[in-house]
């Protein structure tokens, strides 16, 4: 992102939080919630074919490498695929006042203990 590699060309962050995506997501991140991945993971898999790398993540990303093994392992993907360790959580916690990393921030969303929007 800083090292003047390229979203979107360069790598895609895909973000699969479901309703806290509302309070702020990493600079150009594709939302695709948890609730529709396994029906919209072909499409993304099309959709990034020339992109080299595709990050994964969620608000704490724990069981998502599992996941991703299990929903991507089985596929023919011409990229590298990684897991932002720690997930949302943490990466805004570090640079949520950082408007090259983080975009729609909502401090109202992250004041509780937990940093994850209930609705």
């Amino acid at each position: 992102m800083k090292s003047g590699s390229v979203a979107k060309t360069d790598y895609v962050v895909v973000d699969v939080r479901d309703d806290d995506f509302a309070g702020g997501n990493i600079k150009g991140a594709i939302n695709k919630p948890s609730y529709t991945f396994l029906t919209s993971v072909d499409d993304l898999v099309k959709d990034t074919k020339d992109v080299p790398l595709i990050i994964f993540h969620c608000a704490l990303s724990q069981i998502y490498e599992e996941t991703r093994q299990n929903v991507l392992g089985g596929k023919d993907i011409p990229h590298e695929v990684a897991v932002l360790r720690e997930g949302f959580t943490r990466f805004q916690e570090k640079f949520k006042d950082d408007p090259v990393l983080v975009e729609k921030w909502d401090k109202e969303v992250w004041a509780s203990d937990t940093g994850i929007l209930f609705l």
